[in-house]
């Protein structure tokens, strides 16, 4: 069976016992978390969020470039206050660099990515200081927001602050 209809049948038990339909639009914990897509990290789990606890963004890597259009309508118009980067061991974007998948890109599918960043990094914790940066730098977030920054373990679960 493919996946996706395994998903539609577990939606079928989700929905038949769902009781969350009264939460409010904005998160409940004003914080919007911005980590991998990694299917090895389950947020929720990781650091004990309920539904309506907060703004979940997720995108390769967990790169704030990609996510300050969320985070500026998560602040702006849902009020967050704080924000959460994580970044993680073992992540698919220490192994690439933007010519490496460009090529491929270009091998495979006749693609011309040129102008695409794709944002890979070779130093961890730099990649978490590199977005902090980038996130204090733009004009669209709020600069009042406490901002702070992580490197999840894939191994442990646990997470280690980076300054």
């Amino acid at each position: 069976m493919p996946a996706t209809s395994e998903f539609l049948e577990a939606n079928q038990r989700y929905a038949f016992a769902f009781d969350k339909g009264t939460l409010a639009l904005p998160p409940a914990r004003k914080v919007a978390i911005v980590t991998c897509m990694d299917a090895r990290i389950d947020p929720a789990k990781a650091l004990g969020l309920q539904e309506g606890d907060a703004h979940v963004i997720r995108n390769a890597g967990g790169r704030i470039h990609d996510a300050l259009r969320s985070l500026a309508i998560s602040q702006t118009l849902l009020g967050t206050e704080e924000v959460v980067v994580i970044h993680h061991t073992d992540c698919g974007m220490l192994t690439f660099t933007d010519a490496s998948i460009r090529e491929k890109l270009r091998k495979e599918r006749r693609a011309d990515a040129d102008g695409v960043s794709f944002l890979p990094f070779s130093d961890l914790d730099q990649s978490v200081r590199d977005d902090i940066a980038l996130y204090r730098g733009s004009p669209l977030v709020r600069h009042d927001a406490t901002v702070r920054g992580f490197v999840y373990d894939v191994k442990t679960g646990r997470l280690r602050e980076v300054n």
